[in-house]
């Protein structure tokens, strides 16, 4: 998080404002690296003028600045097409993720009392206006609740619901303008979910509502650790929950073998009761949604903004493709990924194929007999080389349905953080209930 505060620009006109003048920036920036290279004698290229240290930091600083939709398109953008998108700009993204400006005290203040009333301190023992992380939606302070529980309340940035069709145009705009975006993507699709999915995530309502539905389905795993909400003092803007101790599940990097591999399990297996018992799942990948608390070596399972309703006829979707892959069947697999909403536009026999190797590749953990070693495989290079592939040499940009879209980020999340803790993971056998199989000695048989 940025130690440095700024306000949050409400008004459309002033967000417009900002992309506006950051537009001209980088193309001032264009011109002035372009000068350097003619006097050194060398050709410019546009990608190269344009993807300098500067313009990317002036890009990264201006959508920090802006918080919101802003800020979380960049989010979606480095998730869901950072086979298409320069690597330069994939890391600027990627670094959004866990990093915005907080707001300065007296916007902080005029938020509070607009939610919880003129007198909205009383409610407290005792409130910290530093806050201890600003994502792109909202930040998150440290207080006492008048009774003595330590909490941890959500306050959402203002603006940032009303901005939202405006933020996610301008900046999908400003990045064509720009040239981070090739021009051949087509972003339509993800544009009109994104916006979808940030109208949910701006309401903490919805959150609270999923957090409480989370709750009762985890009710007696005590694997799993969730926070209480206090309705009384949240709202559609604030959301207001107890305090949960636990240490970033990255710092797990050091413990034993074991232990990362049990966190993993309980990880993975979360995921499958999520698709196929809950029909619920958070689709969030980030890895600050998750801690681990090594007293009670439970899992604490963070924000709920992500959360997506899958119906009957996707989950059972995907039970049929899992099944199709363990035991090598293409024609079923083509058939599972019709179901989901896959092949809805015209493709071609070759790219159609292209697309069941991309999936087949996917599904590699689950194929295979016994503890699949992340911290030892390159599958997340293999996905990436094969992804960038299906793009450009087989030219299919269609996008999955949005629902698969949101999983598959979550599956992607699942498999980069078990590759970065070098987790040891049986992700068959926690899959098998689910798929009525059993396992034998020659691997998984449906």
């Amino acid at each position: 998080m940025s130690g440095k505060s700024s306000q949050v620009p409400i008004h459309r006109l002033s967000r417009l404002g900002g992309l506006a003048s950051l537009a001209g920036r980088v193309a001032g920036g264009m011109l002035a690296e372009g000068a350097r290279q003619l006097a050194k004698g060398n050709k410019p290229s546009g990608k190269n003028m344009l993807l300098t240290p500067a313009n990317i930091k002036r890009v990264a600083d201006q959508l920090a600045h802006m918080r919101g939709a802003a800020m979380k398109m960049g989010q979606l953008l480095s998730m869901d097409s950072g086979d298409v998108l320069p690597a330069e700009l994939t890391d600027l993204l990627a670094r959004l993720r866990a990093s915005a400006n907080p707001m300065p005290a007296k916007q902080l203040s005029l938020v509070l009392r607009q939610e919880l009333g003129e007198q909205w301190q009383q409610h407290f023992l005792d409130f910290t206006f530093k806050p201890m992380a600003a994502a792109s939606i909202g930040q998150v302070h440290q207080a006492y609740h008048d009774n003595g529980d330590k909490l941890a309340v959500k306050i959402q940035y203002p603006g940032v619901k009303s901005s939202i069709n405006s933020d996610v145009d301008n900046v999908a705009t400003l990045l064509k303008m720009t040239g981070l975006i090739p021009s051949t993507v087509e972003l339509t699709s993800l544009l009109a979910e994104a916006k979808n999915q940030l109208k949910n995530e701006a309401d903490y309502l919805k959150e609270a509502a999923y957090l409480q539905r989370y709750r009762q389905h985890l009710a007696t795993d005590h694997d799993y650790l969730l926070p209480d909400v206090y309705p009384a003092l949240s709202s559609a803007n604030i959301l207001t929950m107890s305090f949960i101790d636990g240490e970033p599940i990255e710092n797990l990097q050091t413990a034993p073998q074991s232990e990362r591999d049990r966190v993993l399990g309980l990880m993975f297996n979360l995921f499958f009761r999520e698709l196929f018992e809950f029909k619920l799942v958070q689709t969030d990948p980030n890895f600050a949604n998750y801690l681990y608390n090594t007293q009670s070596k439970q899992l604490v399972l963070l924000d709920f903004g992500a959360c997506r309703d899958y119906s009957n006829v996707l989950s059972d979707g995907y039970r049929a493709l899992f099944r199709a892959a363990i035991s090598n069947n293409q024609a079923a697999m083509g058939n599972a990924l019709a179901s989901i909403g896959f092949f809805s536009q015209t493709i071609l026999a070759e790219q159609k194929i292209a697309v069941l190797n991309l999936v087949e590749l996917a599904c590699e953990p689950i194929r295979y007999n016994g503890a699949f070693d992340f911290g030892n495989s390159d599958l997340a290079l293999r996905l990436r080389q094969a992804g960038t592939a299906l793009s450009m040499k087989q030219n299919y940009w269609h996008s999955p349905p949005a629902d698969a879209l949101f999983l598959h980020r979550k599956i992607a999340g699942l498999y980069l953080l078990a590759a970065r803790l070098q987790a040891r993971v049986n992700v068959c056998q926690l899959l098998e209930p689910y798929l009525q199989q059993v396992i034998t000695q020659q691997g998984c048989h449906v």
